[in-house]
């Protein structure tokens, strides 16, 4: 996929753990995630191969600048996690991203805005067109030792709907997190 700006960035679906940029790319997950966010590896290498499961890391030219995981839901897109490498932040590129992806609804969580850098991040989202959710959102945890934790859902072009939100919710429990650990 080709993704539109001053330069085009592409994205590269990783399919497997076998991939050659996958150690590269689960580097930057691993440190930009906390630990009670991140998918276990055998967890994240199972669903690499679920049609549904994208893994895409993206590129400006031959320099990697992040990854884009998200779920089809078949009428929009669940982004799973979405991170881009610390040096090259604060360059458009994350916007520039979303942005590529927004042919179809998209749905994200974040943690609830209580610090700066939460704060940052909603308003962040907010400047790339996605509308805070009022629903009380809890996500599955990743970890049999963990507990699931509190999230706000994010929704671009516009809320959801109360029928929307479950069906999300839904697909979240039942497929997403389904083999989670």
């Amino acid at each position: 996929m080709k993704i539109s700006g001053t330069t085009k960035l592409q994205t590269k679906r990783l399919i497997t753990a076998e991939h050659p940029l996958y150690r590269e790319a689960t580097e930057l997950y691993k440190n930009s995630f906390p630990y009670h966010e991140q998918r276990e590896a055998a967890s994240q290498a199972e669903i690499m191969g679920n049609p549904d499961y994208h893994f895409d890391a993206v590129f400006d030219g031959e320099t990697f600048i992040g990854e884009i995981l998200y779920w089809d839901i078949g009428g929009f897109y669940y982004i799973e996690h979405f991170c881009i490498r610390p040096e090259m932040r604060n360059k458009r590129y994350g916007q520039r991203i979303l942005s590529s992806y927004g042919k179809n609804p998209l749905i994200l969580e974040i943690d609830p805005p209580e610090d700066d850098i939460s704060k940052r991040r909603r308003e962040f989202y907010k400047r790339c067109g996605f509308e805070e959710n009022p629903y009380s959102h809890v996500h599955p945890t990743y970890h049999r030792a963990c507990e699931g934790h509190r999230l706000v859902v994010m929704s671009s072009p516009q809320k959801l709907d109360p029928a929307e939100y479950q069906r999300f919710n839904d697909y979240l429990k039942t497929v997403v997190m389904k083999n989670a650990f």
